[in-house]
């Protein structure tokens, strides 16, 4: 059980135990005020002192957590996971996960929100701190994670927060439609490439132009091109001498990392690094600025509300 809570959670094992704490602490305090207040009601009937009391834990319960979090460092995690219930419970987030049937997809008309969908292929860090990032956001909101890797981490963040999947084969996204209309039907905007591997066809770069995105692991132009991603950047980072390594924000055309760069930052290669420990610091500038420029970037847009 606590493996799964692990993996699903995303978080280690002692994080875990502190988060298991929070909930103990945090439940047993609720029935403690819950049954200060009932005290103070002095309500004779049996059935309704329990309802009443159920009430008054259902209402106190999020709160009690919330303060119990703050001394055990915890708080970041129960503000996502109480905000992922209340959209669950007050429906909002009951939209069908999109699989391999991209025509569950509901059609949006709100047009109040830039909707965008993140492309992604592998574990999803960056995906998670864009999603955390756009939580609450009163523009912007993260309506879409497609996905070309059945089984791929990204899938199980975007379970996480009740984020719509499409899963996408070759065939149709090279040679067919490129899942255009399935893009539009769900009110996507803006497009995020965030580690996904496959080049994007002509049909997505014409109907996005300059509302996709895409980060690279190094300082563009250089190490960039058909082959260069994840450690395959590093390495030849490393193997070229170079004393400083970074990222690259990018606006996508039909080539690979070519398109105008939005933004880079920048960090030092050391003698002694390895790919990585050189991907661990390119790492925490992509969670560090990736959003942030998201963001920029989509509110300069025209016709955005600003």
């Amino acid at each position: 059980m606590f493996d799964k809570l692990k993996a699903k959670w995303k978080v280690g094992p002692f994080q875990l135990l502190l988060i298991l704490f929070t909930f103990a602490i945090g439940g047993s305090l609720t029935g403690w005020v819950g049954r200060k207040i009932l005290l103070q009601l002095s309500i004779d009937y049996a059935a309704l002192r329990l309802v009443t009391y159920l009430i008054i834990i259902t209402l106190c319960w999020p709160l009690m957590v919330i303060l119990v979090s703050i001394p055990f460092g915890q708080f970041p995690f129960f503000r996502n996971y109480l905000s992922r219930l209340g959209r669950r419970i007050s429906g909002k987030a009951t939209r069908s996960r999109v699989e391999d049937n991209p025509s569950n997809m509901s059609t949006f008309t709100d047009t109040s929100l830039t909707r965008v969908a993140i492309f992604a292929s592998g574990a999803g860090s960056n995906a998670r701190k864009i999603i955390e990032y756009f939580q609450g956001h009163p523009q912007i909101i993260i309506a879409l994670v497609v996905c070309n890797k059945p089984g791929a981490g990204v899938l199980n963040i975007a379970a996480d927060f009740s984020i719509p999947v499409l899963t996408i084969e070759k065939e149709r996204f090279f040679r067919g439609d490129a899942y255009l209309p399935d893009l539009q039907k769900a009110g996507i905007g803006f497009i995020v490439l965030a580690g996904f591997l496959w080049k994007i066809p002509s049909a997505l770069i014409t109907a996005y132009s300059g509302h996709m995105l895409n980060i690279h692991p190094a300082l563009l132009p250089k190490y960039g091109g058909k082959g260069m991603y994840g450690n395959f950047v590093h390495e030849a980072v490393i193997a070229a001498g170079e004393k400083e390594s970074g990222i690259t924000i990018h606006l996508v055309d039909g080539e690979y990392d070519h398109g105008g760069t939005l933004f880079q930052a920048t960090c030092e290669v050391v003698p002694d690094d390895t790919p990585a420990t050189l991907a661990r610091r390119i790492h925490e500038l992509e969670h560090l600025h990736f959003a942030p420029v998201i963001e920029k970037t989509i509110l300069s847009l025209p016709g955005v509300n600003r």
